[in-house]
């Protein structure tokens, strides 16, 4: 698998360690996102999720928990418990370890390539998006966070 960035839900994302070279273990992806981008708030029924901010200020929801970090901090996400994020500066970048691992083909089977860097993100069709989760246990549990 190829870590060239690709388009999801208007962010660009790539896969750095898939969960094919861990043995399923865990899989990491980097995440870039611009101010004000919030997926859905969500549930992976299979995967325990740790964001940690690269670079740019993120808030976490994890439940009924907030979290706002800056680059270096991290958040745990339990599997089963709904969460998601929301990009608080005008570029954020993260990293997000999966455990186990194999969720990332849920990503890119729903991505779209970066063909430049400068190219703005690629339209997607959130229903196709969210139909498939449904294979990779993902559920979305409301909208994506306000603040």
């Amino acid at each position: 698998m190829s870590d060239l960035p690709f388009w999801f839900l208007g962010g660009q994302v790539r896969v750095l360690v898939p969960g094919e070279a861990t043995g399923g273990a865990l899989s990491v992806m980097e995440f870039t996102d611009v101010a004000g981008h919030a997926p859905p708030l969500h549930i992976h029924d299979d995967e325990d999720e740790v964001w940690i901010v690269l670079d740019g200020k993120v808030s976490f929801f994890v439940g009924d928990q907030k979290f706002d970090l800056e680059p270096g901090q991290a958040a745990h996400g339990p599997r089963g418990v709904a969460h998601s994020y929301l990009i608080r500066s005008d570029k954020a970048k993260l990293a997000a370890v999966f455990a186990p691992g194999h969720v990332e083909n849920w990503f890119t089977a729903n991505g779209s390539p970066v063909a430049h860097v400068d190219e703005a993100p690629a339209a997607f069709d959130i229903g196709a998006i969210l139909a498939s989760a449904d294979n990779f246990h993902v559920r979305v549990a409301g909208p994506p966070p306000a603040g």
